[in-house]
């Protein structure tokens, strides 16, 4: 069975979807288990944190993942009610920062707007703020410390009989994946 056929129960945990009782399951390409046969979807993804020239016209720019302790930042609500936390890595330094700020949302476009108007800054992914950039309305923070692109991934249990339909589904990802390439 599908996870979109049922009420899915929405978490920001890495479950099993064997356990969990799903055909197949969507992550991170680093977080798919050993024993699950990946196949790539769409474009990699990368992020950056940006914030409006007016946010950071009577601010200093942060140059270091702390410095963002003095700023207003936009926090971002998992599904599950958890916050997420910023990831950045520099120089084998990995840091998982839990950002202040008062405005905290569970969606991508209302935090880009929230960035836009001046409320604080935002993590978003490049796709996200790539027009905003480019017209001035938001400037990237941190660049050299944001992750190496990630790679989403569909997966399922290589150990498993793969459904006719779930076997279609799967190759119908690969088409349009070698389609896009």
């Amino acid at each position: 069975m599908f996870p979109f056929h049922r009420r899915a129960k929405r978490s920001s945990r890495l479950g099993d979807i064997v356990l969990d009782g799903f055909d197949v399951g969507i992550r991170l390409a680093e977080s798919v288990p050993r024993d699950m046969i990946a196949v790539p979807l769409g474009s990699p993804l990368s992020f950056s944190v940006v914030g409006s020239p007016a946010y950071f016209s009577d601010r200093p720019i942060p140059l270091t993942p702390g410095d963002l302790m003095a700023h207003r930042c936009i926090r971002a609500r998992w599904p599950s009610g958890g916050i997420y936390r910023w990831e950045f890595v520099r120089q084998g330094e990995t840091l998982s920062l839990d950002v202040p700020g008062a405005l905290t949302l569970d969606e991508p476009t209302l935090m880009l707007q929230a960035a836009i108007e001046g409320a604080g800054l935002a993590y978003l992914s490049d796709a996200a703020v790539e027009a905003a950039v480019a017209d001035g309305h938001l400037v990237r923070v941190l660049q050299d410390w944001m992750p190496a692109r990630s790679q989403l991934s569909l997966y399922y249990p290589g150990h498993r009989h793969v459904s006719a339909a779930l076997r279609a589904f799967i190759e119908t990802i690969r088409q349009i994946k070698l389609a896009d390439a």
